[in-house]
């Protein structure tokens, strides 16, 4: 097998040659989709495992999928300037700077420090709570302020954590101070696993714009205990 070429006194080393020239054209490739706001793809994907997917990357997964349906897509107050990926979350195609005014300005506030939410014209049609840390409470008291404020609130809610943690989210919400809500938390509120989300994602994504949002209810669970 030949390994280098000779051309005079330059010399081409094949292995070197063929690295080289991956790499750049992954840049193009790179480059490419971002300007053209490209779908998900595999290589979006590839270092999500478990234990490994960080906040930012779950985050940015499901604005850029909301996005991708076509939905207006806004990420929690702060977060605008984060990345994954080398994608920052403003550049995201239907990113929204504010939210919209359908609620009082203390519901407002709540809701803007949501993680992910994801709109139809000017309606909050679902909203998540990535847990990722130790703590899983910072999520459930934004749900449960939400709730106590707006107990009539057509919002689809949902819990999206490691799946190692599913048991403790499922216990943590069922909680008396979130079970005695009108209506109650586990009720209303369901929980999403990271690979679930992960998996689901990667079949839809050639084609999201031919996709429904309601599709991520065939991945949450409930978060009832029976």
């Amino acid at each position: 097998m030949i390994n280098s070429y000779s051309f005079g006194t330059i010399t081409i080393d094949n292995n070197k040659f063929s690295k080289d020239l991956i790499i750049y054209s992954d840049k193009i490739s790179s480059n490419w989709r971002r300007k053209t706001g490209h779908l998900l793809t595999e290589t979006d994907f590839r270092d999500i495992s478990l234990g490994k997917a960080s906040h930012e990357e779950i985050q940015y997964f499901l604005l850029k999928f909301g996005s991708d349906m076509g939905l207006g897509v806004y990420a929690a107050r702060g977060d605008k300037n984060k990345s994954y990926n080398g994608n920052t979350f403003k550049d995201i195609k239907n990113i929204r700077d504010k939210i919209p005014l359908q609620f009082d300005e203390a519901t407002n506030k709540t809701i803007e420090n949501i993680d992910v939410l994801w709109l139809q014209d000017n309606a909050i049609i679902a909203a998540f709570e990535i847990e990722h840390t130790t703590s899983i409470y910072s999520g459930l008291l934004r749900m449960s302020d939400l709730i106590s404020m707006q107990p009539n609130i057509k919002i689809d809610l949902y819990l999206v954590a490691p799946n190692e943690r599913r048991e403790k989210v499922i216990e943590e919400i069922n909680r008396p101070t979130f079970t005695k809500l009108k209506p109650p938390l586990p009720k209303i509120c369901k929980f999403i696993s990271y690979s679930k989300l992960k998996d689901k994602l990667k079949k839809l994504g050639v084609s999201p714009n031919f996709i429904k949002p309601d599709f991520i209810n065939t991945i949450a669970e409930s978060c009832l205990i029976e």
